[in-house]
């Protein structure tokens, strides 16, 4: 089943949330997303409203949000070994790229901050590139809905853009090459699934550039080098989540060097059972002359 949270309206109630069952929607009766993610027996309360309703008839797909209310975003990096090669050759030149290396072989992976709630795109939204950066890319991730109680809700897709030419300059500029307005998208629904997806379920990503693709790349969970249960342990380790977390779970995709994101672009991501997260690509004005942001 996938659940979708819209900006539809019914009644006096806005962003009326929806389940997807065999090609029909049902609308859920509970007003707050976070308690929908948060239910103790999520998939037993989709079977039971889906058994005893009627399927809606307004469901609207242009206006489904991205799949999130009070829940931040987290990521982790270097899980898949093209990632890994992909950090050490951008951070060659600051001569720390041999610790993207020993951060996939640790023990600890890594993890980090990547959005709060209000800065996040959803489906149909636009994602931003930097206006300080000259080399971006994004970043095609499985992310994972977790409750406050660190088990896994489901699934969706993430969308988690990158500055490579910042972070590639000094990895302590990792924060500023990853934390922006609208460098995060999710959608376009959860995949709410009591089992854990299949390895062999691929991941793709297509760029559009005036009409036609000028990137297009694949994977499959299967590369995937830490099992997703161990990354949510740690994200949990002295963290505390009441309604919930978003974890993206690194990327296997990584565009050549040759190749950063234009405004205008639309990226499509798509993994298999879950659907496609589609955001166009656009830039605030040029930065001031002295490379400070205006007031």
């Amino acid at each position: 089943m996938k659940l979708y949270r819209t900006a539809q309206i019914h009644g006096r109630h806005a962003n009326v949330s929806y389940v997807e069952h065999e090609g029909r929607y049902y609308r859920i009766p509970i007003e707050s997303w976070d308690a929908i993610v948060n239910h103790a027996d999520l998939a037993g309360y989709l079977v039971s409203l889906v058994a005893g309703a009627k399927p809606a008839v307004n469901f609207d797909p242009r206006k489904v949000l991205a799949p999130l209310e009070s829940q931040s975003v987290w990521a982790a990096g270097v899980t898949y070994y093209r990632s890994r090669s992909a950090r050490m050759a951008e951070a060659k030149d600051a001569g720390g790229g041999d610790f993207y290396d020993r951060v996939y072989t640790a023990k600890r992976p890594e993890l980090f901050f990547k959005s709060s709630p209000e800065h996040v795109a959803g489906p149909g939204q636009e994602v931003h590139i930097r206006r300080d950066a000259k080399w971006s890319v994004p970043e095609p991730e499985l992310t994972v809905l977790l409750d406050a109680r660190g088990r896994i809700v489901g699934y969706t897709v993430g969308n988690d853009m990158s500055s490579r030419d910042i972070e590639g300059e000094n990895p302590l500029y990792l924060p500023q090459a990853k934390v922006y307005d609208r460098s995060c998208a999710l959608g376009p629904c959860i995949l709410v699934a009591s089992e854990p997806l299949p390895k062999e379920t691929p991941l793709g990503v297509e760029i559009e550039r005036r009409g036609a693709t000028v990137f297009s790349g694949s994977t499959n969970l299967a590369e995937l080098k830490r099992p997703i249960t161990e990354l949510a342990e740690y994200l949990f380790r002295e963290n505390s989540f009441p309604n919930g977390v978003f974890l993206m779970t690194g990327t296997g995709i990584v565009p050549p060097d040759e190749f950063s994101l234009a405004v205008g672009d639309r990226i499509r991501i798509t993994i298999d059972r879950i659907g496609t997260l589609e955001n166009d690509v656009v830039q605030s004005g040029p930065l001031p002359a002295s490379g400070k942001t205006q007031d």
